[in-house]
């Protein structure tokens, strides 16, 4: 249980982080060049799932063995993918449904791909070593 706790720990700092890149480039395609929230949503997740992996693959998550790496990139892409459908269906419906700004419809829509992803990435890509 304390490896979990720990593991989970390290995936809330690599994830504290790809969502100061996602937030940040949220706000500033929105409010600085303009661009509609659910394409810059789309853009500061894109953007932080490459961080995101990186760093995940690389302090929080174990290597499987019998997995390429090319394997386990498009594996974590797939379940990247379902989380960005599940963050921009949370935007629009915060947004266009309930009409809250943006920024704060972002930090709840982040906390549910939050589970997602560790969940995911703990069943699909973590050896469990």
């Amino acid at each position: 249980m304390q490896k979990l706790i720990a593991q989970f720990m390290k995936f809330g700092v690599v994830g504290f982080i790809a969502f100061l890149i996602d937030y940040g480039l949220l706000a500033f395609c929105t409010e600085v060049l303009g661009i509609n929230y659910l394409v810059s949503a789309t853009i500061g997740f894109t953007v932080s799932v490459i961080f995101n992996y990186l760093a995940s693959m690389r302090y929080v998550f174990t290597h499987k063995d019998d997995m390429s790496r090319t394997r386990e990139f498009i594996i974590f892409v797939i379940l990247s993918i379902i989380g960005l459908i599940i963050n921009n269906a949370c935007m629009w419906a915060g947004v266009e449904l309930l009409e809250w700004h943006y920024l704060i419809v972002k930090i709840g829509a982040t906390a549910i791909v939050m589970v997602w992803n560790f969940v995911t990435r703990k069943i699909f890509l973590d050896a469990g070593e």
